[in-house]
């Protein structure tokens, strides 16, 4: 796939890849399509909006894919009285030897893997806190800078039934996201096995095993990037969100970030696949969770029901 990796090196990270794959299987029923998109925003070393009404197993998911990966895990549940500090860190007066020091004390968004529980029910203010932290790795507190753990991944959920008492996540916000993914109710048969499973034990009873080191998901990362694009897969996907800036229902389409990340998505979910290169059904793929938060239907459309999803279908 390239010069710098051998054939054997890319065959055991995908193996590696598989692997996680697997042990997130091991506890999550269903959801197979969510479970390969949370690791394509892992490959493509960015981060994911989670949307569903609750019981669907999104956290477990969440902790799974840490368990499974051997990276460090938060959790911060938003409210409405959530402080910023709360999420970052603060400095406290802590008493030395030479008297009385300022000690920077690391909040939660200091892990690997950080879950950031109903993300809409916390203030502008206090989302504006991961902001940095998800687009640069970092977090600054007073006059300091503090370099946040590699890699860093943060996935948010929300509800989008229960609107009361939330704050729409910011454009900016939103475009910090790799994708959006919402989560569908199982069919019966998954929902069958789920009550049969987990009305004998708790998901916790289930073992997942590491089946990747922070090392190794480094390289895979690396890789994926390196993995070679044909110029008219690239076109493809810089023509369809390029489209959607002059869709007739779209009040604004999206930006080159989501060309980046729709090309990213592509390569990833070709390596998923095992295939050296994507192509056109890769980026048409990717195509929904990449960009249906990334856009905004117009009035007359919302009020005739048109949805996200509906505009992108039809651009492709």
């Amino acid at each position: 796939m390239t010069d710098e990796y051998t054939d054997e090196e890319v065959q055991r990270l995908q193996d590696a890849v598989d692997e996680v794959r697997e042990q997130v299987s091991r506890r999550i029923v269903g959801q197979e399509q969510v479970i390969e998109r949370l690791l394509t925003c892992l490959l493509c070393d960015g981060n994911a909006l989670l949307e569903s009404t609750p019981g669907l197993g999104k956290t477990t998911m969440i902790r799974t894919l840490a368990d499974a990966t051997a990276l460090s895990f938060s959790r911060i549940q938003n409210t409405p009285d959530l402080m910023p500090s709360d999420v970052t860190g603060t400095e406290i007066v802590r008493e030395t030897s030479r008297g009385q020091d300022l000690e920077f004390e690391p909040g939660p968004v200091f892990a690997n893997v950080v879950l950031a529980d109903e993300i809409n029910r916390a203030t502008p203010k206090t989302q504006a806190a991961l902001l940095e932290a998800m687009q640069e790795g970092q977090v600054t507190v007073g006059d300091e800078t503090h370099p946040l753990p590699e890699p860093f991944f943060v996935l948010a959920t929300q509800n989008p039934i229960e609107q009361e008492g939330t704050y729409p996540l910011p454009e900016a916000q939103r475009d910090r996201f790799t994708m959006k993914l919402t989560l569908d109710y199982p069919d019966r048969a998954a929902e069958t096995e789920i009550v049969d499973r987990y009305t004998r034990q708790r998901s916790g009873d289930v073992a997942v095993e590491r089946a990747i080191s922070p090392e190794d998901l480094a390289a895979v990362q690396d890789l994926v990037r390196r993995v070679p694009v044909a110029d008219g897969v690239r076109d493809r996907a810089v023509d369809l969100v390029r489209s959607t800036r002059e869709a007739d229902r779209l009040d604004y389409g999206a930006s080159p970030r989501a060309s980046m990340n729709l090309v990213l998505a592509a390569k990833a979910r070709a390596f998923l696949d095992g295939r050296s290169h994507p192509d056109a059904e890769d980026v048409e793929a990717a195509a929904r969770p990449v960009l249906r938060h990334r856009v905004v239907v117009d009035f007359r459309a919302e009020r005739e029901g048109v949805t996200p999803d509906d505009v992108i279908a039809d651009l492709l």
